[in-house]
């Protein structure tokens, strides 16, 4: 039995592949559009990616241009997050928070098919994030009923990412399901029922693809470095609002994209920092003036083995971390010892406000902590942090083990997030928001002394700088903005308020936030979006802030927006169509 054998989905029934993200549920999808093109039409569904990407990945595996059966797509990404769409004939567009607009995209294109068609949807995840249980109406109406007509259809959901019940119940509605498992590097197709197989377990190899696409600007962010660490005294680089932003806004974006992945962004947060505070500090020190540069080499430790030489480097480093405001930090001398470091953590942004919600909550950003040991040492050695304590496990501060090898734990701390967490967090955000918006609360509890704002350069490490890295966790910034963004705009009309009164609402958090200068007119402009200041691309990049404004005014003002102008691509603003 091998996976060609899955990919040939029987008609009149409806399969359901289940897995982690990342895990190759797209790939599948991508093949079984590959084995089945010469028998029959087939209408693929996409949530997550373009239709040009799917057809760019399809080409690339072989699929032809004269193609002997229609292939048409269902766009439910474009709309979703605000990115322009493009009139095609072979697609149709819908959005994944609309489950009626994709019944109908879907009933149409079958109309033009005619029969005995394969439906791919790729995937149910984001419509589930943005719906819930609702999306369990949506596949018995219509994923079902396109099965019982004598069609077939595989979809598929990221297991984890909601409450398990639903997933329960979206595999009873299935004929089939297939679960992967990711194990010791390899992959396992568990068939656990199908119409036309006996359950068995098929293993292949498993293969992984990052992706780069846009970058800091180093200079900029060398002057803030240096201010912060009171080496030089420059004025603020965001004139028009500063250089501080309130700690709700990127705990808010890093929760909602965690939504989609949180096994595996964790991990990815974690590596994305490590390696991207390496090369920064290697950078930072190059640029430095000769003079700072030799004092530095003269007055700070090589090796950070000893407790002695660490300890040195704590009282240099401790202005800059009271600066950024990220956190305050305490080295443990009596704990520590040589190669085994201990710190504790008060006031760490990451953690903050989500006291006893059952897991650590470092959850990667102490990842760029240990780049920066690396990048400072002269022996280039693989240094790791992991958290033995955290507010989110009701301790009254956090502490971690830092040592440079792995460290026993780490893997498990990175992955213990589940869906009964991530709603627990989910809801005390949402509350908070809802509460500033309507009742004028507090947004967020403030810190003791730190306050409630962190240095732009910490917003990075919380929901930047593993964008660079990750078009997986691009996407997953756009989703989870969209999914906000709109149950913020539904929350508020439910309390009764007219759509002016709403868009007052989402300008006055963004300006109490300090994400930017903001102006909505016939256009939405933002001035030094706090989400691309500092960075440079070939295209817009303020993938949460775009998400969070399409969510909200499709759920408003039944419009939807689009990023026209960036600051990262060297526009003076940040601007958005209404379309």
């Amino acid at each position: 039995m091998s996976l060609a054998h899955l990919q040939e989905v029987p008609p009149r029934s409806m399969i359901l592949l289940v897995g982690p993200p990342g895990a190759g549920k797209s790939t599948f999808c991508h093949q079984t559009v590959l084995s089945n093109i010469e028998m029959r039409p087939v209408i693929y569904v996409t949530t997550e990616s373009s239709p040009s990407k799917v057809k760019d990945s399809l080409r690339q595996k072989g699929l032809g241009d004269v193609l002997p059966h229609p292939l048409a797509f269902v766009d439910a990404f474009h709309e979703t997050v605000g990115l322009p769409t493009a009139a095609r004939p072979d697609v149709v567009n819908a959005s994944s928070e609309d489950l009626t607009s994709l019944g109908i995209a879907i009933s149409k294109l079958q109309e033009r098919a005619g029969e005995n068609v394969l439906l791919v949807f790729d995937s149910l995840t984001s419509p589930y994030l943005m719906s819930g249980s609702e999306v369990l109406r949506f596949m018995r109406m219509t994923l079902l009923r396109l099965a019982a007509e004598g069609d077939a259809v595989l979809a598929c959901v990221d297991e984890g990412c909601g409450k398990e019940q639903d997933l329960v119940a979206m595999m009873s509605t299935a004929d089939g399901i297939v679960k992967i498992e990711l194990m010791n590097g390899s992959k396992t197709f568990d068939v656990i029922k199908h119409p036309k197989m006996k359950p068995t377990k098929i293993e292949v190899p498993m293969t992984w693809s990052p992706a780069v696409s846009y970058h800091f600007d180093m200079k900029m962010w060398t002057q803030h470095m240096e201010m912060s660490m009171g080496l030089t005294a420059r004025p603020a680089l965001r004139t028009e609002v500063g250089d501080y932003v309130n700690l709700f806004w990127p705990s808010f974006a890093r929760w909602s994209g965690m939504l989609w992945d949180p096994k595996r962004f964790p991990t990815m947060t974690y590596n994305a920092n490590k390696q991207g505070e390496y090369v920064g500090t290697k950078m930072f020190i190059q640029s430095l003036p000769w003079r700072t540069k030799l004092s530095l080499k003269l007055s700070m430790p090589k090796n950070l083995s000893k407790v002695k030489n660490m300890k040195k480097l704590m009282s240099w480093l401790q202005p800059s971390n009271e600066a950024d405001r990220g956190y305050i930090l305490e080295y443990l001398e009596n704990a520590s010892k040589t190669d085994e470091h201990f710190f504790r953590v008060h006031e760490a942004g990451t953690c903050w406000g989500f006291d006893n919600v059952g897991a650590t909550l470092g959850l990667g950003t102490l990842g760029g902590f240990v780049g920066g040991f690396k990048g400072l040492e002269k022996e280039d050695r693989d240094w790791n942090a992991v958290e033995t304590k955290c507010i989110g496990f009701g301790d009254p501060y956090c502490e971690a083990k830092i040592a440079p090898r792995e460290i026993n734990g780490l893997k498990d701390s990175l992955e213990s997030l589940d869906s009964t967490i991530m709603e627990r967090i989910h809801d005390r955000l949402m509350d908070s928001l809802t509460g500033f918006l309507l009742h004028g609360k507090p947004l967020w509890k403030e810190r003791p002394r730190l306050g409630n704002e962190i240095s732009l350069h910490a917003v990075n490490h919380i929901m930047v700088l593993p964008a660079i890295v990750s078009e997986r966790y691009r996407i997953a910034m756009r989703l989870g903005g969209a999914t906000g963004g709109k149950e913020v705009g539904i929350r508020l009309m439910d309390a009764g308020k007219r759509e002016d009164e709403a868009v007052k609402c989402i300008l006055d958090l963004l300006e109490h936030c300090k994400v930017g200068k903001v102006t909505i007119g016939d256009t939405i402009r933002i001035v030094q979006n706090c989400e691309s200041f500092g960075m440079r691309s070939e295209k817009p990049s303020c993938f949460f802030t775009t998400g969070f404004l399409n969510g909200f005014f499709s759920a408003v003002k039944n419009q939807h927006v689009k990023e026209t102008k960036c600051i990262a691509v060297g526009d003076p603003y940040c601007e958005w169509e209404f379309t």
